[in-house]
């Protein structure tokens, strides 16, 4: 039912893809049914604070990749607007399973999903968009709920293995703030013991924030070059870039907070690992040119971001039995 009040939703066409929005009297976020049921607007109405990064080459139509040189980096590079993404059955690099060729953060950020309602009422709405990836026998689902007066977004996935053989999978939360949000001296908290893995080289020839070796108790660990590092501190923009992994969750939670800022919560149990992805500009070359200001604060089930046989080799990788359904669930929250 069409209202303008309350929790309401709105059907739209969004670059010539559809889309639709989830609204209540705080938050209005946006959902991208045709390009990976990605989330690309994130909007604390009060105070007009987008937590999703856009990126400077803007949304494309990743039906049209045959115009450009696509390949299986470029496909999810080249059409990446920022947003926030569900990556799933592959995380990284682009990686070869069982035969299936599997592109980078491949196969369901760039497939177009299926979308229903299944509740539209004043105090409460929820879509439900679902996927089938094309190189694996996968079912994904994603239940967006937003309730009327909440500041939260309420996620719960699914993913299915439709086959009747045991296979691997990496599924996680590409979730990444900018400006205008995000600034330097903003302040990340997660809960106590959590330990800092990095990734096992510089991911830019220009150098990186964190030495390698590890793991290190969070959230003072060795710098580059000597010295410590501060990882709960947003750094300045040219600030090295870097990847690294969080590990250690008694509870699955992270803040990142300023003058205002953003809460979320998922099951460690089935995500135990946190991806910390730091791009302030240094990189100069493609794909960003120096125009990028983001930090990614990412649950995932495995590690690292080389993609879905490093996970396999390492043990990290999810495993679901035949016809298994996992179920996921995720929150998130503005803080004020």
């Amino acid at each position: 039912m069409r209202r303008n009040w309350a929790a309401r939703l709105r059907p739209i066409t969004l670059y010539g893809m559809r889309a639709i929005e989830l609204e209540n009297e705080l938050l209005r976020v946006t959902v991208l049914c045709d390009k990976g049921g990605d989330v690309v607007e994130f909007l604390y109405k009060p105070t007009d604070t987008d937590f999703v990064w856009l990126s400077p080459q803007g949304l494309r139509d990743p039906r049209e990749h045959l115009r450009g040189a696509a390949d299986d980096v470029g496909q999810f590079i080249d059409h990446y607007e920022g947003g926030w993404q569900e990556i799933f059955p592959n995380g990284g690099a682009p990686s070869v399973y069982r035969g299936a060729r599997l592109a980078q953060h491949g196969e369901v950020s760039g497939l177009p999903w299926e979308c229903e309602v299944s509740a539209d009422t004043p105090e409460r709405v929820s879509v439900r968009l679902s996927v089938r990836t094309r190189r694996m026998p996968y079912r994904v689902e994603r239940t967006f709920t937003l309730v009327s007066g909440s500041a939260a977004l309420e996620i719960e996935g699914r993913v299915t293995n439709e086959s009747g053989v045991e296979l691997h999978a990496m599924w996680g939360h590409h979730l990444v703030y900018g400006r205008p949000f995000l600034k330097a001296g903003h302040r990340i908290r997660v809960p106590d013991g959590v330990v800092v893995v990095p990734h096992h080289s510089a991911i830019e020839p220009g150098g990186r924030r964190v030495a390698e070796g590890g793991p290190w108790e969070w959230p003072s660990v060795p710098a580059h070059g000597g010295g410590t590092t501060d990882l709960s501190i947003v750094q300045e923009p040219g600030s090295p870039s870097d990847v690294m992994y969080l590990t250690g969750f008694s509870e699955g939670w992270y803040e990142i907070s300023g003058d205002i800022g953003m809460r979320v919560e998922w099951d460690a149990s089935v995500l135990p690992y946190l991806w910390l992805w730091q791009e302030f500009g240094a990189s100069a070359g493609y794909p960003w040119w120096g125009r990028a200001y983001v930090l990614g604060l990412e649950p995932f089930s495995s590690m690292p971001t080389d993609g879905l046989a490093s996970a396999v080799a390492n043990g990290t990788a999810l495993t679901l039995g035949p016809h298994e359904t996992k179920v996921s669930s995720m929150r998130a929250e503005v803080l004020v």
